[in-house]
C-alpha cells in the first residue's frame, strides 16, 4: 500500500519470495565471539516479517566472529623467563631455599601447540616437594563498575617428586595446548587472558609459583619466521657430513682421451672470423684464445711425490709447532 510505502515497509503477496541481502562488518575491531560464565560475546542476524492482525514471524541466526592475533610479531615472539626462592620456617627453624626457575621460548601460541617448558628446579628444604605446570584461563567480567573474574584450568603436567637436596631440570618438557577461544585483549567489558604457572608443590606451606602470561593467537607461528629456529639449529641437522671420512688412496682422473678427443681440439684451434674491434686489436681473435685453453690436456696426475724430501715451492718451510 501506500502507506506502507511511506513507512519503508514493502507488502508481499502468497507464494515463495526470496531477497538476498549482505551486510559489512564494521571496520572498527570487534571482540572475538565468547560464552563465559557471567557474560557472552555473541553476534546474530535478525529477521522479522510481520504479518495483518497477526504476530510478526521472527528469524535469528548467530555467526562466529574470530579478531585475529598474528603470533607472528616481535611482542609475541619474545621470551618469557622468571626466577623465584622460597625458604621454609617453622617455629624457630630455618630449613634451606627452594629455588625454581623457567623459561619458555615465545609468549605467542595458538590452540593445539605445546609448550616447551625449561625449568630447573633445586629442593634444599628438609621436605618432599613437587614440581608442576599449569595454563590457566581468566574471565574477567566489568558492568556498573565493578568487576568479576572467573579462573579455569586448561592444562597441566606433574613432574617428579623431589627429595631433600635433589634437583630437576625440564629440558623442554612439553604441555599441549588444548582447544580452547583465543585471548581477547581489545573489549572493554570482557577479557580472556592466559597464564603458564610453574610452581613448586610444597607440602604444608604456600607453593612456589612463577607466571609467564601468554596469549592465545588465530595466526600461527610462521616456519620462517621464528625466533627459535635459528640457523644453527637448522644446519645441526646437516653436519653428517663431518663425520664421513676420505678414502685412503684417491681415485685418478680419467685420461684425456676419454673426455676430448684430437677432433674436437684440432676444431677448437681453427682461426675465428673477426667480430668487433676489440678483437683486431689482439695479434688473433679473442675466442680463439678461449679455445685454446679450453681443450688443453691437463697436468699430469702422480699419487706418489717424487721429491718428497723438497718443498713444494720456494718458500722456506717453517718447522711445526
Amino acid at each position: 500500500d501506500d502507506d506502507n510505502s511511506e513507512e519503508g515497509l514493502h507488502t508481499i503477496h502468497s507464494g515463495r519470495h526470496e531477497y538476498a541481502f549482505s551486510f559489512e562488518l564494521p571496520q572498527t575491531p570487534l571482540a572475538t565471539s565468547f560464552e563465559g560464565r557471567h557474560g557472552s560475546v555473541r553476534y546474530w542476524v535478525k529477521a522479522e516479517l510481520h504479518r495483518p492482525w497477526l504476530l510478526p514471524v521472527k528469524l535469528k541466526k548467530e555467526f562466529t566472529v574470530f579478531e585475529h592475533i598474528d603470533i607472528n610479531t616481535p611482542s609475541l615472539l619474545s621470551p618469557q623467563a622468571g626466577t623465584k626462592e622460597k625458604t621454609l620456617c617453622c617455629w624457630f627453624c630455618t630449613s634451606g631455599p627452594i629455588s625454581l626457575s623457567a623459561k619458555i621460548e615465545r609468549k605467542g601460541y595458538t590452540p593445539g601447540e605445546s609448550i616447551q617448558i625449561f625449568a630447573e628446579i633445586e629442593n634444599c628444604s628438609s621436605r618432599m616437594v613437587v614440581p608442576k605446570a599449569t595454563i590457566y584461563q581468566t574471565q574477567a567480567f566489568y558492568a556498573k563498575g565493578k568487576m568479576k573474574e572467573v579462573r579455569q584450568l586448561v592444562a597441566n603436567l606433574r613432574g617428579e617428586s623431589l627429595s631433600s637436596g635433589k634437583t630437576e631440570t625440564w629440558n623442554g618438557k612439553q604441555l599441549k595446548i588444548p582447544p580452547v577461544s583465543p585471548s581477547i585483549l581489545d573489549c572493554s567489558i570482557i577479557r580472556v587472558e592466559y597464564s603458564l604457572m610453574v610452581y613448586v608443590d610444597i607440602p604444608g606451606a604456600m607453593d612456589l609459583f612463577l607466571n609467564l602470561p601468554l596469549v592465545i593467537g588465530t595466526i600461527p607461528l610462521h616456519p620462517f619466521g621464528s625466533r627459535t629456529s635459528s640457523v644453527s639449529s637448522q644446519g645441526s641437522v646437516n653436519m653428517n657430513w663431518l663425520g664421513l671420512t676420505l678414502p685412503e688412496r684417491p681415485e685418478a682422473p680419467p685420461s684425456y682421451a676419454e673426455v676430448v678427443t684430437e677432433e674436437q681440439r684440432q676444431s677448437s684451434l681453427a682461426p675465428l672470423g673477426a667480430c668487433d674491434d676489440f678483437e683486431r686489436a689482439l695479434p688473433g681473435p679473442l675466442f680463439a684464445y678461449i679455445q685454446e685453453f679450453r681443450f688443453l690436456p691437463p697436468p699430469l696426475y702422480s699419487e706418489i711425490d717424487p721429491n718428497p724430501d723438497q718443498p713444494t715451492d720456494d718458500r722456506p718451510s717453517r718447522p711445526s709447532r
